[in-house]
């Protein structure tokens, strides 16, 4: 996993605070992110990764009583995401850094130790394909045995595909749900619960889609 998404974070940056205004209704990730602090021993910590503005997950996970951390690539997303959910922690970090020996993984020089949860809210979904699956087992390696997943992608069948996003232009990849089971259940997690939505974003700019939620757990 050695990426450059610069440019990634670049359209990110520039996004700002639209991407809440674009995308004002999030039902199914308001459910999926009460499944999981509902399924979470009290004070439990969860890593949110590409956490974005910090709206609503993080928010969401820190009134519940949770430790949550997140991280992202975009310093314009975080700067928003420490003044919406100031009891938080925040890292500009790329998930590749979250590897075995990577600066915030285990063993790294900023290791950010073992997690209850980690939730993946339409944040893999902007990494090529090939690189997915070992994105996932970098997650994998962060649980507690036990630990919890909650996924989210948008159902596409496309490998790092440039869209235009909100005026910018961003590349996505997205799996059919069938083959999104597969690579999550080879990267060594129990799908426990799923759920999909038909999601049409308040901007013409980004086009309609289907949600899908996976509520995993890592298998020991």
């Amino acid at each position: 996993m050695a990426l450059d998404r610069s440019g990634q974070a670049e359209a990110f940056d520039a996004i700002g605070d639209r991407y809440d205004e674009a995308f004002p209704h999030k039902d199914g990730q308001l459910t999926a992110g009460r499944w999981l602090a509902g399924a979470l021993a009290p004070g439990s910590r969860v890593l949110d990764v590409g956490c974005g503005t910090g709206l609503p997950t993080a928010r969401q996970l820190a009134d519940a009583g949770h430790q949550v951390v997140g991280i992202d690539i975009s310093p314009g997303m975080l700067k928003l995401a420490r003044h919406n959910i100031p009891a938080a922690t925040f890292h500009l970090t790329d998930i590749v850094d979250l590897r075995a020996g990577g600066r915030y993984g285990p063993g790294g020089s900023r290791d950010l130790g073992e997690f209850d949860a980690v939730v993946a809210f339409f944040s893999l979904l902007m990494l090529p394909r090939p690189e997915i699956p070992y994105a996932l087992r970098a997650l994998r390696g962060l649980l507690r045995p036990g630990g919890l997943l909650a996924l989210a992608m948008v159902e596409a069948d496309i490998d790092d595909f440039a869209i235009p996003f909100l005026g910018n232009s961003v590349r996505v990849s997205g799996y059919l749900r069938e083959e999104l089971r597969r690579v999550v259940q080879d990267a060594g997690f129990e799908i426990t619960g799923e759920d999909s939505h038909s999601y049409a974003p308040a901007s013409t700019d980004v086009p309609p889609e289907i949600q899908l939620y996976l509520h995993c757990r890592r298998r020991v």
